[in-house]
């Protein structure tokens, strides 16, 4: 079905509650109201399984077009009409379909929208396809912007997808990226910074943390644990990673280790693709959530994060998650680029929920990351060293 141009539905969520704030991110059982009253859907049906604290997995659907390059469809065509002028035949996903390193494609998803006028949306890669350096994307019918997806949308939806460093096997009900929904402006500002950082411990055993404006700061853990473990970079020419084993690959056919060096850093060398971890543990208090600023030139020239969004409860003792580090996915850019022990490399922003989540990350729902310190992605055995 064609989506109609700037569409707006009434509002399909209850009034808010008293318990409620008007402005912030939907918790789990408002994206449950919101799938009830017919403003999110799938084909087949959405799951139990693909609704988190304060987001919902999606899911790539059966067709699939290989791109000569990436392309937003612009104020007034539908995604559809724009490959039709580019020309790709549409690929099958059925079977399981390979997508090759260095090649960019787009997926129709099974989801599709038709938001009320009062919430918005946005999207980023899930936490285990950033660690594969798999560069992926919303798109949405008229969309000037990917990720985001303004108020009162309805149509469907797409990802792009570009593997970066290793080709992987997907299928229908692959879920590579995530969403979540917006009422208002809901980031948190310096004086709420402050005090969240006082009463919670956003961020903990980095010293003081720096604050500015509405942003945490993160700096690198390059002393590593007793073995002086401090990262991995990605090998250059591996097999081809199927996106359902979980578990399955021996890590060091996919990656090299990186150890520390006393007084010195590491070079991020161009087209190499890392993974480090913070030194700060980070708690995102259970009526919050949290997202990492994938970029800041004002430190550096490289990439932090693909994924980058913390569910409620990530790193909060009563959710098991104590000690909780941030893993970085880290790619540098024109230049080479030293980074050194204890350097500010990323920024933490946070988000109120309207309502504290019926639950958090980590309590019962298969979470992979909680507790984590430096740790590759969910489809890897553990580094034996």
């Amino acid at each position: 079905m064609e989506a109609e141009r700037n569409p707006v539905l009434p509002d399909l969520l209850p009034p808010v509650a008293p318990a409620e704030k008007s402005a912030g991110v939907l918790p789990a059982q408002a994206i449950r109201a919101l799938i009830g009253a017919g403003g999110l859907r799938g084909q087949p049906p959405i799951t139990e399984e693909q609704i988190q604290p304060a987001s919902i997995d999606l899911r790539l659907g059966a067709r699939a077009w290989r791109l000569e390059a990436s392309f937003l469809p612009g104020p007034d065509a539908r995604v559809e009409r724009r490959l039709e002028g580019l020309g790709p035949a549409p690929l099958d996903l059925s079977g399981g379909l390979v997508l090759e390193r260095g090649q960019v494609y787009l997926v129709e998803l099974m989801e599709r929208l038709e938001l009320p006028r009062h919430l918005s949306a946005s999207a980023n890669p899930k936490s285990s396809t950033g660690r594969l350096d798999i560069f992926t994307r919303l798109i949405t019918d008229r969309g000037t912007a990917f990720d985001r997806v303004p108020r009162g949308y309805r149509g469907p939806l797409y990802a792009e997808i570009a593997p970066r460093t290793f080709s992987v096997r997907v299928r229908p009900g692959t879920r590579l990226n995530q969403l979540r929904f917006r009422r208002g402006s809901p980031i948190a500002a310096l004086p709420a910074l402050s005090g969240l950082q006082e009463r919670y411990g956003l961020v903990s055993g980095g010293g003081q943390p720096v604050i500015r404006e509405n942003l945490v700061g993160l700096s690198l853990d390059l002393k590593g644990d007793e073995s002086g473990l401090v990262g991995f970079v990605a090998r250059k020419e591996t097999g081809i990673l199927d996106l359902d084993m979980v578990g399955h690959y021996e890590p060091a056919e996919f990656w090299r280790p990186i150890h520390a060096r006393p007084g010195q850093g590491i070079v991020l060398t161009l087209d190499d693709f890392y993974i480090l971890a913070t030194k700060e543990a980070v708690s995102v208090p259970a009526d919050y959530a949290a997202e990492m600023v994938a970029y800041d030139t004002q430190v550096g020239e490289f990439r932090v994060h693909y994924a980058g969004f913390f569910d409620p409860g990530f790193g909060v003792a009563e959710a098991g998650g104590a000690g909780s580090r941030a893993v970085l996915e880290v790619r540098s850019h024109e230049v080479p680029f030293i980074l050194e022990h204890e350097q500010i490399v990323g920024w933490l922003r946070y988000e109120r929920l309207t309502a504290r989540p019926d639950r958090l990350y980590g309590q019962g729902i298969g979470s992979n990351y909680q507790a984590q310190g430096l740790k590759l992605g969910k489809h890897f055995r553990a580094w034996a060293g």
